[in-house]
């Protein structure tokens, strides 16, 4: 009897455990805080979204910088700092019609450029080719609405061909689910063969981490959120921590360059402009710049891993998001990924401290219920096993809780579709 009862307590503890998994399924068909006072404007970034392809008039500013910018394309001497200059400075590349010049320049790639285009039907064998076309078909709402159906089908057909062209060229690289985010925005600015151009160059540079067989370089690259909160806001940080809320939230982001969060494409495209101008680890200060900013927010938020998860996986539509940029290269000129190394270190012992603490607890409690039911006889042998290996099996799991939450995210993410199941892409 007193054995069923601590094993009771056992379910209870993994219970706790797996409450990372249950949060995992944050998307809009569940939601785990219910109570949550979050206005209409905010949108988890496991749902998809329609993208608004509203045009707004050039304010005088903009239209100050658009001569600029058709000055230098005109000038074969505009050099390289002067185009990224451009493109991180407000207002971005002001519009499609210059991005299309402006962002091949970014990657020094020559738009003369031109190989013999494999048909579809070439590229049909590659074991890849039926999840890229399920991903694909996913994306109908990152297309201009209005758009006739048969231009439409032409455009995925072109953006099933850039993928799998970019795949079977550097098989070493693995597709992942959201690669298909970041490949149709430079198809709808520059065209199938430059969009290919663009994505075989971040393939092997800006996304070539994501593009490993498995997610644990970007797993420690996640933490450079956690590292910059620490360094700007450490009560914010403590607060994160205590919560055990995790850095779900901030992958897709990461994976998509926020290509599959955000409803405004005129905000998609400016976080282009940033990005192709800046170190490929930009994404995460730009993350961290938004958490910083919905610090007050978090605060009003329970200290509670679900809750917190569910607020920070959504991204309101009205975030400034050139005071973000801004922010987050003061963030990256202040504190440089080489220098966070040390602090990364001591968030994951800090982890590993706050897991073996809750270790001890667990164990003590434990013996308390055991010692409670049967003060006089010793445990027996089965269960003693039995409770030795499940502690020792959640030693194992929590002090390194956050490389299994992504790895149960990333199984889950790459077979979701089996499951019919969208998370996040």
């Amino acid at each position: 009897m007193q054995e069923n009862e601590i094993k009771d307590e056992i379910h209870e503890k993994q219970q706790d455990e797996n409450s990372e998994k249950n949060f995992i399924i944050c998307n809009g068909k569940e939601n785990l805080n219910p109570n949550s006072n979050h206005n209409n404007k905010q949108r988890r970034n496991d749902e998809p979204s329609e993208l608004s392809f509203e045009v707004f008039p050039e304010n005088a500013e903009e239209k100050a910088k658009r001569k600029l910018i058709e000055n230098a394309l005109k000038n074969p001497k505009t050099s390289l700092e002067e185009w990224r200059e451009f493109a991180k400075s407000e207002y971005g590349l002001i519009s499609d019609d210059l991005r299309r010049h402006v962002w091949p320049l970014l990657l020094n790639l020559d738009p003369s450029n031109a190989e013999v285009v494999p048909k579809l039907e070439e590229l049909m064998s590659h074991p890849e080719y039926n999840q890229v076309v399920l991903d694909v078909n996913r994306s109908l709402k990152r297309f201009p609405p209005g758009i006739p159906l048969q231009s439409r089908l032409a455009l995925q057909d072109q953006l099933t061909v850039i993928i799998l062209r970019v795949i079977s060229k550097y098989p070493h690289l693995s597709y992942y689910q959201g690669y298909h985010d970041v490949a149709v925005t430079f198809l709808l600015v520059c065209g199938d063969e430059m969009a290919f151009h663009i994505m075989e160059t971040l393939s092997t540079d800006h996304l070539v981490e994501c593009m490993q067989r498995t997610f644990e370089i970007v797993q420690k690259r996640l933490l450079i959120i956690y590292a910059l909160i620490w360094k700007e806001k450490r009560e914010l940080y403590e607060f994160l921590e205590r919560s055990q809320c995790g850095l779900l939230f901030a992958l897709p982001w990461y994976l998509t360059w926020f290509g599959h969060s955000l409803n405004s494409y005129k905000s998609v495209v400016r976080l282009y402009d940033f990005f192709l101008a800046s170190d490929p680890l930009l994404p995460l200060y730009v993350t961290a710049a938004i958490v910083l900013y919905r610090e007050e927010e978090i605060f009003h938020e329970e200290c509670d891993r679900a809750s917190l998860h569910c607020l920070l996986s959504q991204l309101p539509d009205d975030l400034p998001f050139e005071y973000l940029l801004k922010q987050s290269e003061k963030l990256y000129l202040a504190h440089p990924p080489h220098e966070l190394h040390r602090d990364i270190e001591v968030i994951i012992e800090r982890e590993k401290k706050m897991r073996e603490e809750e270790d001890k607890v667990f164990e003590r409690r434990r013996q308390m219920i055991q010692k409670k039911r049967n003060p006089t006889s010793a445990p027996k042998k089965g269960f003693s096993l039995f409770s030795k290996i499940v502690a020792n099996k959640k030693s194992i799991v929590v002090t390194t809780a956050f490389s299994i939450v992504i790895g149960i995210f990333a199984y889950y993410y790459r077979s979701q579709h089996s499951m019919n199941v969208d998370v996040i892409r």
